[in-house]
Formats: C-alpha cells, sequence, structure tokens
C-alpha cells in the first residue's frame, strides 16, 4: 500500500525514530471482501507535524466506485447480512469492539501521525469508538418494532424495523475513525451493507477499522472502503442510483450538494454540517472555571471540532478580567508533536488549512478586531516544518465580521459580551448554525431557561464536549438533519415497515357485481 507499509516514522521530537504500526494492508480499497489498489493511482497521506509522508495509497477510480456500490447491492439483495439474526449482528459488533482494545495503542499512534493531535486524544477516540460498537452491539436486537392496537381482534397489526439497504458513509479528516464508528456501527446493527469514503487527507484509521470488520467476520461486500477525494470520489457514489442513504459529515457547502445530489433518486441523507458554537459565561462562574473551560472548549485537537466553543460570549461585568486570564493562559499553551509527552495542542491537519486561519485572523484584525493572544505562527525551531499556528483569542469583535459569522475551524476564540439574559440567548442563536453550545452559571434555573431557549442539538450546563454513545447528536438549522448515537441514530438506518395480517378474511362486499 506505501512506499514502507510496514513502517511510519515517529517524528514527535524531531528525531527519526521508527517504529513498528499496523500497516492498513498492502492494499487500501476493500471490495467484496478484498483488497486491491485501486485504478485512480496513488496520493501521499502527510504528518502534520512536519510534513512528512506517513504512507501513499491508493485511490479509487470510477471503475472501483462502481464495483464498491455493486458488491454493496448484491450483497444486501442477495447476501446473508440483512437476513442474520439481530443478536448475531451484535455479537459481530462485539468482536470488532474486543479488537479496537487489542489494537487500542497501535491505532491511536496511526491516528495521531494521520491528524497531528496528541496521543492523548487518539487514545481517547479509541475508547470512544469501543464504546459506539458496544452500544450498538447491545441495541441491535432491543428494537424489534411495535404491535399496534386496531381494536379488532382478527387482526395483528404490527410496525417491523427492516434496514434501508446501501449506505454510502462519507467522513471528515478531524475525527475520521469516531465519525465513522457512528454511522458504522448502527447501520451494521440494522443490517445494511456500506461503502465508507473516508477523507482523502485523514484515511488510514478508517482503512485499520475496515481491516478489524474482515478479521471479525463481516461476510463479503456488507462493508467496502473506496479513497479518493470528494469530485471523483464522494460525489459518484451521492448520484449512484444502486445507493439508498447517504450519511455524511462535513462542510456546509459539500452537504448542500449532497443533498441536492442525492434528490434526483431520492435517497435517504443525514448531514453533520459543522457549528458556530457559543460558549455562555455568566458572572456568577468562578473566574478560574471559567478560564479553563473555556480555553478547553476550543482548542482541543488545535480547535479542529466541529462543537467547538469558538464564540465565547461573557456577561459584562467580567469580560475584561476573563478575557485577559483567558489570553495569558493561551499564551502558556504547549504546542508539540502528537506523540510528545507534555504536548497540549498539535497542528493544522495540512497548510491550506492554515492558510485558512491566517486568512480569518488577518481579516478580523483589519475589520477591527484586537489581538488578545496568538495571531502568529510558532518560534519554536522543531516547529517550522509543521502546520502549527498558535492559539487565538481575539476581543472587540462585532457580530459582521466573517470570523464571527463563519465556522472557522482552527484554534480562534472570539469574545463578545452581553448584559442581560435575554441578550445572552440572542447572541447564543445569532447564527446560521445550531449544533452545540453550553452556559456556565451557578443559578439552576438560569442555566436551564437557557438552554432550553438556545436553538443548538446538544447544550452542555457547566460543561464542554462531552458525549456518550446513548444520547442522540445533530444540529439544527444549517448544522444539519437527522442523528447520530442513540435510538434515533439506529433508526437513521432502518426503514419502519407496517404489516397488517388480517387473520380471518371475509367478503368486502364493496362491489356487488361479482357476488353471486
Amino acid at each position: 500500500m506505501g512506499i514502507n507499509p510496514n513502517r511510519a516514522l515517529d517524528v514527535a521530537s524531531g528525531a527519526r525514530t521508527i517504529y513498528d504500526v499496523p500497516s492498513p494492508l498492502r492494499h487500501s480499497l476493500f471490495i467484496d471482501g478484498q483488497w486491491t489498489a485501486g485504478s485512480g493511482g496513488t496520493d501521499d497521506v502527510v504528518n502534520p507535524f512536519d510534513g512528512s509522508v506517513v504512507e501513499t495509497v491508493g485511490q479509487a477510480g470510477s471503475d472501483d466506485v462502481a464495483r464498491a456500490v455493486a458488491a454493496a447491492r448484491t450483497a444486501f439483495d442477495a447476501g446473508p447480512w440483512r437476513g442474520t439474526p439481530a443478536p448475531e449482528r451484535g455479537a459481530l459488533l462485539r468482536r470488532i469492539a474486543d479488537l479496537l482494545v487489542r489494537d487500542k495503542e497501535s491505532i491511536a499512534r496511526t491516528e495521531t501521525l494521520d491528524t497531528g493531535k496528541t496521543i492523548t486524544e487518539s487514545r481517547i477516540d479509541v475508547d470512544d469508538v469501543t464504546a459506539v460498537f458496544r452500544y450498538y452491539a447491545d441495541l441491535a436486537d432491543k428494537e424489534p418494532g411495535r404491535v399496534v392496537d386496531v381494536g379488532k381482534a382478527h387482526v395483528l397489526s404490527r410496525v417491523v424495523h427492516e434496514p434501508v439497504g446501501v449506505c454510502v458513509l462519507i467522513t471528515p479528516w478531524n475525527y475520521p475513525l469516531l465519525q465513522l464508528s457512528w454511522k458504522l456501527a448502527p447501520a451494521l446493527a440494522a443490517g445494511n451493507t456500506c461503502v465508507i469514503k473516508p477523507s482523502e487527507v485523514t484515511p488510514l484509521t478508517s482503512v485499520l477499522l475496515v481491516r478489524l470488520c474482515e478479521e471479525a467476520g463481516v461476510p463479503p461486500g456488507v462493508v467496502n472502503i473506496v479513497l479518493g477525494n470528494g469530485r471523483d470520489v464522494g460525489a459518484p457514489l451521492t448520484e449512484h442510483p444502486a445507493v439508498d442513504m447517504v450519511s455524511f459529515t462535513g462542510g456546509l457547502a459539500t452537504g448542500q450538494a449532497i443533498i441536492r445530489a442525492s434528490a434526483a433518486t431520492v435517497k435517504r441523507v443525514a448531514v453533520e454540517l459543522g457549528g458556530k458554537n457559543p460558549n455562555i459565561v455568566f458572572a456568577d462562574t468562578p473566574l478560574d472555571l471559567a478560564a479553563d473551560w473555556a480555553l478547553t472548549a476550543v482548542f482541543l485537537h488545535a480547535g479542529q471540532v466541529c462543537s467547538a466553543g469558538a464564540r465565547l460570549i461573557v456577561e459584562e461585568s467580567v469580560h475584561d478580567e476573563l478575557v485577559a486570564e483567558i489570553g495569558r493562559r493561551a499564551e502558556l499553551i504547549r504546542l508539540g508533536g502528537g506523540l510528545v509527552e507534555g504536548t497540549e495542542s498539535g497542528p493544522l491537519v495540512s497548510a491550506a488549512q492554515r492558510d485558512k486561519i491566517e486568512a480569518f485572523v488577518a481579516d478580523a484584525l483589519a475589520d477591527g478586531a484586537r489581538l488578545v493572544a496568538g495571531g502568529r505562527r510558532p518560534d519554536e525551531p522543531e516547529l517550522k516544518d509543521g502546520f502549527f499556528y498558535r492559539p487565538t483569542v481575539l476581543a472587540d469583535v462585532t457580530r459582521d465580521m466573517r470570523v464571527i459569522r463563519e465556522e472557522t475551524f482552527g484554534p480562534i476564540l472570539t469574545v463578545e459580551s452581553f448584559r442581560t439574559e435575554d441578550e445572552a440567548i440572542a447572541l447564543g442563536n445569532d447564527t446560521e448554525y445550531g449544533l452545540a453550545g453550553a452556559v456556565w452559571t451557578t443559578d439552576m434555573a438560569r442555566a436551564h431557561r437557557v438552554a432550553g431557549a438556545l436553538r443548538h442539538g446538544t447544550v452542555w450546563i457547566n460543561d464542554y464536549h462531552p458525549y456518550v454513545p446513548a444520547a442522540e447528536w445533530g444540529g439544527m438549522k444549517s448544522s444539519g438533519n437527522g442523528r447520530e448515537l442513540g435510538p434515533t441514530g439506529l433508526a437513521e438506518y432502518q426503514e419502519h415497515k407496517h404489516v397488517w395480517h388480517n387473520t380471518a378474511p371475509e367478503p368486502a362486499g364493496w362491489f356487488r357485481g361479482g357476488q353471486a
């Protein structure tokens, strides 16, 4: 599969120490139970720490896309998977979870090399992925449908749950492993077949997960993976008439294009399209606590989190003091390689992503924003080859600035202020997005009023970022439609069919001409 498929460079501290990683096989496409190199050429997967090549992976051509969809279609229509008893499907998901536990450290290290996030974050991701597979393993046989009482003793009326069919799963570059699990686990639990299209920027751990699916015993054609960009691979998948559903996590413009493309064949579509998330702090919140969580909300994974608390909205009476403390702490955040102990934040995923962040900051400063911290590339020589940018805090921002209106998806925190509870709510909702948000206060009545008024799919009170597999995740407004996780996340991959059984049929007598 790569220039050196059994090795990768540990460049986290600048040293060129070679260590073993689990290569995602010699070939990186998996179609109908077979690994293949693909007909679309190759592409380099780059380590964001220093721009070095981690792997060179095969890319899908149009024939590979067609073969993957055909394999999934045949496996669904004629294969055994959808008819496999739900407890057996659950058992397979548990085997995948067990394999994730076995390979946790090597998968986490590959995720760090691929995305640039810290090894601590990557280990947490693998644990979370394991929990998702176990949750849907347990849920697989717990949603059998229901009996509907129609008031007739001779009629059995049932609503049954059946798989949707062939599902295309398109995942983002920031959480490639985690986001895939949110789609793949419920899709398999429901009895669907899948074609996975990970981001071309960070595909490695998605390939590793498919390798574990193969080892766990997933039948041929049930899980397929094709690598490539959105134009050559993603678009043909979403337009394909043999595909029944598309689940996508990524940017708004791409999501809108997928919805338009899917409309021609009336596919089911579930999309999560990012956010511009408010983190509202009332004056009764202890300053130390507010500063600590403001940084945690926005700067994990260098701010490349769809639910990042990029908009800090602070009660006016504590604004200046809190901004000063956040700025002081932001300057102390330790940047470095994700595999280096003590690193608190890694690089951005690519040079293009860093260029985008620099443009956001430059525009904001030109429009009158005040730079409190960051706003530059780091000075450390050992970081010069990576895609690093200092955690940045901007104050004195206004609602018409691009940095306030658009999803930056990087290490930028903007700070706004409010005087009243109603103003805080209005600011929190003043965005086209509606994915997540938080409210900080010791007044629980106020906390729940604000949480209830915010038009966001997840709202935390005195916390930020936690989620559990059993609780639904998704957005309102331009943040998307549908839900992942929880029972609803399984229902996204199910058709609900009504079966009416008349156990004692008699002539209807409606049209009398046919009666003797």
